[in-house]
């Protein structure tokens, strides 16, 4: 396993992270204090900004979860991958989404770049 898809995968369970105190503290953790997240719903910075984010998309989805889908492809210090939102009991995925993420060359993330392939409609 590379250093990139460990931090693929740490990203993905701060996704899940249920406890906000257990949330913030992976975030401080696994992103640089400047860290910037960007995709088609968002465009924040800092830490309080991606928990903000994350939070807003768990009470949407209450009862899903977040799975890396396929292989994390990875050069230097940049990841991409694509993940799904599945319900937690199993079944089909309502969300695919493609990240790229961007490290700091230490192990955090310093960048987020999403892009949205499959939503509910209305969402």
């Amino acid at each position: 396993m590379s250093d990139l898809t460990e931090v693929a995968g740490r990203y993905i369970a701060v996704w899940n992270e249920s406890d906000e105190g257990k949330r913030a503290a992976a975030i401080s953790d696994l992103f640089t204090a400047d860290a910037t997240y960007t995709d088609p719903l968002a465009d924040v910075q800092g830490h309080d900004g991606i928990g903000a984010v994350i939070a807003g998309a768990r009470e949407q989805f209450k009862g899903f979860e977040f799975k890396v889908l396929g292989e994390v492809d990875a050069n230097h210090n940049i990841a991409r991958f694509q993940w799904e939102l599945v319900p937690a009991g199993g079944g089909e995925n309502i969300v695919i989404g493609f990240d790229v993420v961007a490290t700091d060359g230490a192990g955090k993330i310093k960048g987020v770049y999403g892009f949205l392939d499959k939503v509910p409609a209305g969402a």
